[in-house]
């Protein structure tokens, strides 16, 4: 169930480093973007739209304006789901998701992690 971070930080403050850590502490695979490059444990964050491999899950923390750069490159991915963290909520990005065929959750995925939703 490999995840694929998008607003991912090396600064652990921010709930995108912290998301990293859990998902990995959960033994799932982990992969990240952010605006600069860094690490976060095992994790390399790059600073470019790779094209990554068997993505399941691709969990938002940027917003939605940050999102529109993103929209086709994500769908090109064809992940199962998209995970719009608190703060990342976009309607129009979601319904565009579910027509290319790919579920959409607004959640947070620390709280789905702790709760064994994910």
């Amino acid at each position: 169930m490999k995840t694929l971070v998008i607003g991912a930080s090396e600064k652990p403050i921010r709930v995108s480093h912290r998301a990293i850590e859990r998902l990995l502490k959960n033994n799932i695979e982990t992969v990240a973007i952010g605006s600069r490059k860094g690490r976060v444990e095992s994790v390399e964050i790059t600073d470019e739209k790779k094209i990554f491999e068997n993505i399941h899950t691709v969990t938002l923390y940027i917003n939605p304006q940050i999102q529109k750069e993103y929209e086709d490159y994500i769908i090109g991915l064809k992940p199962k789901r998209i995970i719009f963290n608190p703060g990342t909520e976009n309607f129009e990005f979601r319904k565009k998701a579910a027509e290319a065929g790919i579920d959409t959750l607004e959640a947070c995925t620390l709280v789905m992690l702790s709760t064994g939703q994910y």
